[in-house]
Parts: C-alpha cells; sequence; structure tokens
C-alpha cells in the first residue's frame, strides 16, 4: 500500500503544473528503462510488490489484484482499445443507439500546434483519449498558465501509459486530445459514479466527492446505496454522506448493458442538470493492484472475477 508520506508528495504534486511537468519529465526516464530491462512478467511483478509485498500467483490467481494481471498477459479483447480510448468510444457508443450519453464534443487535437485556445469558451475540459489522469479542468481559461500546460499537452500527445502497469490496451490507441463541454453538479463539481462490473452484472460503485481536493472522499456503494465498509487507495469515510444520484436506477441498466462484452469492466458516469453523461470504460482501476482498505476486499471482489480462457 503506497505510504502517507507518498501520498503527500503526489498530493502537492498535482497542485503545481510545475512540479506536475517534471514528474511527467520523469515518467519519460522510468518509461524508457523500464521497457528496455524488464519484461511484461517483470514489470508487472515488481509494481505488484510494490503494494503488498508478494508477487502474484498466475497459476491459480485468486485476489481481484492477482487476475486483474493474469488478464493483463492471458486475455486479449479486440473492443478494449476502442471503448478504452476517449475518442473512439464516442462512435462506438453512437452505434450502439445511446448518443445522448455523450458530452459535447468542442475540439480534438492530433497535435500541440492544432490548440487555439483563443477559439474556446471560457470553461472547457482536455483530456488525453489514450492514457488515464492526463487532463485539465479549465473554469477560467484567462487564469490558467499555458505555457506549462502546453507542454504537459505536448507530452501527453507523444507518450503513452501502458509501458508502467503493462495495460497493453493503451499502446494500440492513436494518441489525441479532445476538449468537452465543462460539466457541474450541484455539489459545484462534477461526482464520478463507477460501476464494478462482472461479465455484465453491475455489483457494486465506487463514488468520488471533491476529487483533487485536500477533502476528496472515495466510497464504495452497494446497488441499494448503501455504503460498504471498505476503501480503495485511500480508506472509505462514513461521515461523508452522498445523496443517491435521482438517474441512478437508470444509470445501473446502461452500467449492465454496456459492460456486457467484457468479463470486467469498470463503467463509469457522471450526473448534471439530471441527466447522465458517459465518463469512460476502465479496464485496469490502479492497474489492477490490491490496494483494498482492507485488504480482505481483494480477496471478495476476486471472487466476483470470473476469468476468461486465456486467449494470449
Amino acid at each position: 500500500m503506497k505510504n502517507p508520506i507518498m501520498r503527500v508528495l503526489t498530493d502537492l504534486k498535482n497542485d503545481n503544473p510545475y512540479l506536475k511537468y517534471l514528474w511527467l519529465l520523469s515518467l519519460e526516464r522510468r518509461e524508457k528503462r523500464e521497457l528496455a530491462n524488464f519484461s511484461d512478467v517483470e514489470c508487472i511483478n515488481n509494481l505488484y510488490y510494490s503494494y503488498v509485498h508478494k508477487y502474484p500467483n498466475y497459476d491459480n490467481p485468486v485476489g481481484f489484484g492477482e487476475k486483474m494481471q493474469w488478464m493483463k498477459l492471458h486475455y486479449r479483447n479486440e473492443l478494449m482499445p476502442v471503448v478504452g480510448d476517449k475518442y473512439t468510444v464516442r462512435k462506438y457508443l453512437e452505434e450502439l443507439g445511446h448518443p445522448e450519453l455523450l458530452n459535447e464534443l468542442i475540439a480534438v487535437y492530433d497535435s500541440i500546434e492544432q490548440f487555439e485556445v483563443d477559439k474556446l469558451p471560457k470553461q472547457f475540459v482536455l483530456k488525453a483519449t489514450h492514457s488515464s489522469g492526463w487532463n485539465l479542468v479549465v473554469k477560467d481559461k484567462d487564469k490558467v498558465n499555458w505555457r506549462i500546460w502546453k507542454k504537459h499537452m505536448q507530452f501527453w500527445l507523444t507518450h503513452g501509459i501502458e509501458w508502467n502497469g503493462r495495460e497493453w490496451h493503451y499502446g494500440e490507441m492513436t494518441p489525441r486530445i479532445v476538449c468537452e463541454k465543462y460539466l457541474e453538479d450541484k455539489s459545484g463539481g462534477l461526482m464520478d459514479y463507477k460501476f464494478f462490473c462482472f461479465d455484465g452484472e453491475p455489483k457494486f460503485l465506487q463514488v468520488n466527492v471533491d476529487r483533487g481536493l485536500s477533502t476528496a472522499t472515495q466510497n464504495y456503494y452497494d446497488l441499494d446505496w448503501k455504503l460498504i465498509p471498505f476503501g480503495k487507495s485511500q480508506p472509505h469515510n462514513p461521515n461523508v454522506k452522498v445523496e443517491c444520484p435521482s438517474q441512478f436506477q437508470h444509470m445501473i441498466q446502461l452500467a449492465k448493458e454496456l459492460s456486457q462484452p467484457f468479463p470486467y469492466v469498470r463503467v463509469d458516469f457522471y450526473e448534471a442538470n439530471d441527466k447522465i453523461y458517459f465518463g469512460e470504460f476502465t479496464f485496469f482501476p490502479c492497474s489492477g493492484m490490491p490496494d483494498f482498505i482492507p485488504i480482505e476486499y481483494d480477496k471478495i471482489v476476486g471472487d466476483m472475477l470470473k476469468l476468461p480462457k486465456a486467449n494470449h
């Protein structure tokens, strides 16, 4: 499990775009070193060991974390790079008959030279389509230091994240940046509703409150909106009361429909003005690492995942 000092340093980095850019440059060095020196198995083992001080059992995987690592190595689904990509997933949802779930697309960029902030509205959101966590929420474009953030964006467009935990599907995506309409719910932010789905069945969901702030909370609920006593990467907080979204039952049905092709996927939604918006498909949350608190829930959630037949 990541220690409290690392969490503080991470928060400090995330609050400062200059420190965050230096961190990106350090990732570039790590990427070259790890791709040159470690096989997929070695890289996965090293990352897994950093969490629980043991290596995954690939012959008889039991916990959710072990099963996630097995799937990285032994399972391929051609839809994963399509729906995991924040741009190509739009066409996929349209073809499924769900264009209403899509947030407004303002622009898509293949190079930093195409980005013209003067042509954008005051508020918007930028997201790298081929990664996780590379985004920028803009509430007032005149207050953003675009000199440093364009360096971030250039980095996004010339790098990937598949090397770290060997999440193979990211490596099959074309690097792009999408610009979408800024959304806000009645909390003044935008809460995430992340459904953990197994063979097309949502089992529980993760709710993020005050994301990116010192008051950030990440709690888990069952499908009756009852708090489940565990956390993932951080302890649950029973003192934080979150109102059930008005479209919760519809979200459950959508998660069930959208997750059908996959042994496991997390399907994320937002709700703004009583309308559901699609967030993303996530196949390896936190790279599938065993970060449950308490760790016993790694086994409990692992029992929900029936491994598919190996095809790789």
